[in-house]
């Protein structure tokens, strides 16, 4: 089992909002476009690895968690420049219920079965939860393979929220859900760097073809935060890229953020 401290970052100016027309992110229809994961086998989900990324702690005032939002529906999935607890965990459902819709089309074009994440898990306190036997840390979220789950510091994650903006709570959980489709389609490099950067290509997919397919809605100045907020989680300098846990350093995930964006899952070495 793995996770890793992302680095600090600062608040970006851009928001994931309603844009000047009225749209918002939207539940409507995308396309089932035909990529890579054609002739992919989806693997058990018998790793004993977990693998996910988390950030570092911000400074300030940590608010009180309260309970998770019920899923979006095709009227009310939305996100905006808001920061409390509960428009934190209706973008989480929002992002959770788009990245969802998008793997399911992408493993049905490719004439495979695909089973969602089996549970997107906040918790409070060291401990709290565990994965493969192991307690997850305070400060981090991860995908934990052994159990197939996504879990995150609620207390943290809403403080990061509020210091990047609500579009990096949709990468984040991107980023997160790749490692579950990495697990799905058996990848596993012999660097964590690979996977990582891998990771951040599949996130920028799910979002870019998200966009153009109409499922969500960016605002003006989105993608720059998009930009700020994957450039801040890179490596420290000294990093090593062979070390344990290594992502990347800013310039890296960036490019593996905006690859997959632009190009979509192609430019993500899938297969």
């Amino acid at each position: 089992m793995r996770w890793w401290a992302w680095r600090p970052y600062r608040r970006g100016t851009a928001q994931l909002s309603t844009d000047a027309r009225g749209g918002t992110v939207g539940a409507r229809s995308g396309r089932d476009a035909r990529g890579p994961l054609a002739g992919l086998l989806i693997a058990a989900l018998v790793s004993a690895a977990c693998a996910g990324g988390g950030l570092a702690e911000p400074e300030g005032e940590r608010p009180a968690p309260s309970r998770s939002a019920a899923s979006p529906g095709p009227s009310s999935t939305r996100a905006d420049s808001t920061t409390s607890v509960a428009e934190f965990e209706q973008d989480v459902a929002d992002a959770q219920a788009i990245a969802e819709r998008y793997w399911a089309a992408r493993f049905k074009a490719s004439g495979q079965r695909f089973q969602p994440i089996r549970r997107i898990t906040p918790y409070q306190r060291a401990g709290e939860v565990s994965c493969g036997g192991q307690a997850l840390p305070r400060n981090n979220a991860v995908y934990c393979s052994r159990g197939d789950f996504i879990a995150y510091d609620i207390a943290w994650s809403v403080a990061a929220f509020r210091q990047v903006g609500d579009a990096f709570v949709f990468y984040l959980l991107g980023h997160e859900y790749a490692h579950g489709i990495q697990v799905r389609l058996g990848i596993n490099y012999s660097f964590t760097i690979q996977q990582e950067l891998q990771a951040d290509c599949m996130a920028g997919a799910y979002l870019g073809d998200s966009v153009r397919s109409g499922d969500l809605s960016l605002a003006e100045g989105d993608l720059e935060e998009f930009r700020e907020g994957v450039a801040a989680v890179g490596d420290d300098p000294d990093q090593p890229w062979f070390a344990e846990g290594s992502h990347g350093t800013a310039e890296q995930r960036t490019d593996s953020f905006f690859r997959g964006y632009e190009r979509s899952l192609e430019a993500c070495d899938l297969g």
